[in-house]
C-alpha cells in the first residue's frame, strides 16, 4: 500500500515509518524539514516536503492511507483539532485514503465511575505545561466522531508512552488498558506494529481502539 505519514520524524511517526518500511509497504514521510528527515529516516526515504496544512486533495489521494502523527507544543495544541478537521474536510465523501489519527491518551476512560483520564491529568501539579495536549486531542476525537462520510480510525496510547522496540500488545475500545502488575505502557515499537496491522486487516472502522506492552 502507498502510505503517508504526517510527522514521520517525530516519536510516533519515525517508528510507524520503519514498521511501514519494513512491511515491504511505499512509504512517504511527509515533513517540513528535509534535512532532519534525512537524519532521522535515512538519506534514501521517500518524503513529500509540506507542511501539513498545505496539503491538498490531491496530495492525499496519492496515498491508501494517511497517518496523522502530528505533535506540536501544547501552547499550540489546538493544531491538533484543525489538523484533524482540514484533513476530513478534503475527503468528505470518499473512502480513500483512510485516515488514521494518534489521539493520545487523555480521552479515555478509566476508574470505577468510567472518567476520563484527562481528569485526573489536570489535578496533576505539573499540568499547567502539558494538559493543553490531551485536552485538544480529546476535543479531535469528539471531531472525529461526529464525522461519518471519510474512512477514519483513531488510536490511543497507554497512558505511558515511551520510544522502544516493539513488545507483545494488547488492545482495547475506549478503557485504559494496565497490565497485571498495575502499569499502563505501551513504546512506539508497539503502537506501529498494532496501527500496521490495523492498516493490513482493518477491525475498527470510524472508532477509536487503544493498545498497551503485553
Amino acid at each position: 500500500m502507498k502510505i503517508g505519514i504526517i510527522g514521520a520524524t517525530g516519536k510516533a511517526g519515525r517508528a510507524l515509518y520503519a514498521e511501514a518500511t519494513k512491511r515491504g509497504h511505499e512509504v512517504t514521510g511527509i515533513v517540513r524539514d528535509p534535512d532532519r528527515a534525512g537524519s532521522i529516516l535515512g538519506t534514501d526515504a521517500t518524503v513529500l516536503v509540506k507542511d501539513a496544512f498545505d496539503l491538498t486533495a490531491d496530495d492525499l489521494t496519492a496515498f491508501d492511507v494517511v497517518i496523522d502523527a502530528f505533535s506540536t507544543p501544547p501552547a499550540r495544541a489546538y493544531l491538533h483539532v484543525d489538523l484533524a478537521a482540514r484533513l476530513v474536510s478534503l475527503l468528505r465523501e470518499t473512502q480513500t485514503p483512510r485516515l488514521v489519527f494518534i489521539v493520545g491518551a487523555g480521552s479515555l476512560t478509566t476508574g470505577e465511575d468510567h472518567r476520563l483520564l484527562v481528569e485526573d491529568l489536570r489535578r496533576l501539579a505539573e499540568a499547567g505545561t502539558f494538559i493543553a495536549t490531551p485536552e485538544n486531542q480529546l476535543k479531535e476525537l469528539q471531531f472525529l466522531r461526529g464525522v461519518d462520510d471519510v474512512n477514519w480510525v483513531a488510536v490511543s496510547p497507554s497512558r505511558t508512552f515511551v520510544p522502544g522496540a516493539a513488545t507483545g500488545f494488547v488492545t482495547g475500545k475506549d478503557d485504559l488498558l494496565f497490565a497485571p502488575d498495575g502499569s499502563s505502557q505501551v513504546t512506539t515499537g508497539t503502537m506501529a506494529v498494532a496501527i500496521l496491522n490495523e492498516i493490513e486487516n482493518p477491525k475498527h472502522v470510524r472508532e477509536r481502539f487503544t493498545v498497551r506492552d503485553e
